[in-house]
């Protein structure tokens, strides 16, 4: 009976309490908000892809290893991709967590691959070689394009995953204070013993 009474009493706290934080409550990242962030990402990579293998050709054996680790990276961002697709509230996790560091790796490497273009073809323009010089000029403007547009979306999918990280703190403190006041209507039911 006293059993009874403590579920009655949770589930009009935990009514009160939605009732009560209804207008401050957090919400959990939609399939709609997630989804949209993938579609940004597609995006993203299909624009820097090819950026990766320019990079490689155009900047000798540095662009052959920063190359070998950009292409690592997106395979791991096209994979949490599928996997995503596939549930997205799978985002609302630690994966969400890896696929926001794996962006914001992405952004970083776009732009060392802006910089070291940029750098590679002030060298070629001061040995005359004003062709070449172009060619890298170009390859730096569209990885550092890439970095912009990669940074915006890795800010969507921070701004996402914090969401996800105030909704799960609010969930965890909202149980733990109906536990408590559950225990506390439990101890006031219960007669003393004598």
């Amino acid at each position: 009976m006293h059993l009874s009474r403590c579920a009655s009493a949770l589930v009009l706290l935990a009514s009160f309490a939605v009732a009560a934080n209804g207008q401050t409550e957090k919400t959990f990242p939609t399939d709609d908000e997630i989804n949209l962030l993938l579609t940004q990402t597609e995006r993203a990579i299909q624009q820097y892809k090819p950026l990766i293998d320019q990079e490689e050709a155009q900047m000798g054996k540095a662009g052959a290893q920063a190359a070998a680790k950009d292409r690592e990276l997106l395979n791991g961002l096209e994979t949490a991709l599928k996997a995503f697709r596939a549930k997205p509230q799978a985002f609302n996790g630690p994966l969400g967590l890896t696929f926001f560091a794996w962006l914001d790796d992405a952004d970083r490497n776009a732009l060392l691959c802006g910089s070291g273009a940029l750098s590679q073809a002030t060298l070629q323009l001061m040995s005359g070689n004003t062709g070449k010089a172009d060619s890298l000029t170009q390859l730096a403007q569209s990885c550092s394009n890439a970095s912009s547009l990669i940074y915006t979306v890795s800010e969507n999918a921070d701004s996402l995953y914090e969401r996800y990280v105030r909704a799960e703190v609010q969930l965890a403190t909202q149980g733990v204070e109906t536990a408590q006041k559950c225990m506390a209507a439990l101890k006031n039911t219960i007669p003393p013993k004598k």
